[in-house]
């Protein structure tokens, strides 16, 4: 875009504030020891983004604010992540720097920040059954799952008594209402995507995830069995990662990618939900590498039969 024409063009301010006090007064900032949120960190990540674009535009905070016709404290507060920009506030900021092709993925950071963090405590207080069904939604409108897991068979290819083990696990762990029947149930439902549609899962495991204990000697053997009936649909792309690999890359939390607008991360108390563009497209590269360093075919069965050998 000309400079003529980015002059002629209407700029958005940003001062637009939809949910600003009434007092618009200006207050200090609270000192807290405690450790940052995640939305919080997030919200600090996207201010030092803004913050760098500002400098590299050869701008100060003054005459940033000058340009958009803002005072420069809300610069400040922006950039020091004590204050969330509005997707206003991003476009006359990406405006002003004259890094218009920015605003996308700011505007997808900024959408994303207060609900990134899903807390397993907070969405299991109805039951186990609600977190889910919570999920079947994402999965019917996703057309290509990509898996990584590293120390667990994912959830659309567990039997019903591994799942059990998993879920009685969770429901102690996270002090959540025992629906584990119902549950269970709506887990099994889920995996009905499997066999309808046109989607595709490819998936990579480490080798760890099939030998890991997950219930008795008899729920290992049938979860194993259930896997290799799972590698020979048509719609199923499963890799696993030999122990003895050298690694071309590595990931140190498992993750799942719907389509390339979502990666769901997860650890034993909360789910992060990626939508950033920038962010989804390097996990895909990850995963691309992680699939390299995966065997497919009949080396993968040959590590599936062997982890069902070494069962004692």
């Amino acid at each position: 875009m000309s400079t003529a024409r980015r002059r002629a063009t209407p700029m958005p301010s940003i001062c637009a504030e939809p949910h600003s006090t009434p007092s618009g007064n200006c207050r200090l900032p609270i000192v807290n020891t405690r450790p940052a949120s995640p939305a919080q960190q997030a919200r600090e990540s996207l201010g030092l983004r803004l913050r760098d674009l500002r400098k590299q535009a050869g701008l100060t905070g003054r005459a940033l604010a000058t340009s958009v016709g803002c005072h420069f404290t809300k610069v400040s507060r922006i950039e020091n992540g004590n204050q969330a920009p509005s997707e206003e506030n991003i476009r006359a900021w990406c405006h002003a720097c004259g890094v218009e092709d920015e605003i996308p993925d700011l505007i997808a950071t900024a959408r994303a920040i207060d609900s990134m963090y899903v807390e397993w405590r907070r969405q299991t207080r109805a039951g186990m059954k609600h977190l889910m069904m919570a999920s079947v939604p994402l999965y019917e409108q996703t057309t290509l799952f990509r898996i990584y897991e590293h120390s667990a068979i994912p959830g659309l290819f567990q039997t019903a008594d591994y799942s059990l083990a998993v879920l009685r696990y969770f429901i102690d762990f996270l002090n959540a209402p025992n629906d584990v029947d119902d549950a269970l149930r709506a887990r099994l439902e889920r995996q009905a995507i499997l066999y309808s549609g046109s989607r595709r899962f490819a998936v990579v495991l480490e080798e760890n995830a099939i030998r890991v204990r997950v219930g008795g000697r008899e729920t290992m053997a049938g979860q194993l069995d259930r896997l290799l009936a799972t590698m020979s649909l048509p719609r199923i792309s499963l890799g696993i990662i030999p122990q003895s690999e050298i690694r071309k890359t590595f990931s140190q939390v498992p993750y799942w990618i719907y389509d390339d607008t979502l990666v769901c991360v997860e650890t034993p108390t909360a789910e992060l939900q990626i939508t950033q563009p920038s962010e989804v497209r390097l996990y895909a590269e990850m995963f691309a590498h992680l699939q390299q360093s995966a065997v497919y075919g009949a080396a993968a069965r040959a590590l599936i039969r062997s982890a069902m050998e070494d069962l004692t």
